[in-house]
């Protein structure tokens, strides 16, 4: 009596799977993300200060509702400052970023992550409403 296992109808079997799954794979439709809309997004928020991003060197900054409505050109290590005077003892106070069209995306990242260092809660961007 011989008490062997033939592998050689398994490897095959293998094998065939594998070529069947390489040329399947390149085919599947790759992931979408789907983004939300500007026209669905919340109103702006009574009181905030807005962050305008015009370049990548230029940095704008200006309290909206805040009883200061001087606009002040800042430059980037300044933004610390600027966002605590104009947010004064309201630390739940939101930081709207205005990202020109022509700013590259790099920039207004950088300034999120800034606004994010510095502890900073509420960040929003702002858009055009859909039409």
């Amino acid at each position: 009596m011989v008490s062997e296992i033939n592998v050689v109808p398994y490897i095959d079997v293998m094998l065939v799977l594998l070529v069947i799954f390489m040329v399947t794979a390149p085919m599947l439709p790759p992931g979408a993300i789907d983004l939300p809309s500007a026209g669905r997004s919340n109103a702006r928020p009574d009181r905030y200060v807005e962050v305008q991003v015009r370049s990548a060197s230029e940095i704008r900054v200006r309290g909206v509702n805040t009883g200061d409505p001087s606009e002040r050109r800042i430059a980037r290590g300044d933004l610390a400052g600027a966002i605590a005077q104009l947010r004064g003892d309201d630390a739940q106070m939101a930081v709207v970023i205005s990202g020109d069209r022509a700013v590259r995306y790099e920039a207004i990242v950088d300034v999120m992550s800034e606004l994010q260092r510095l502890g900073v809660g509420r960040v929003a961007l702002m858009v055009k409403p859909a039409r």
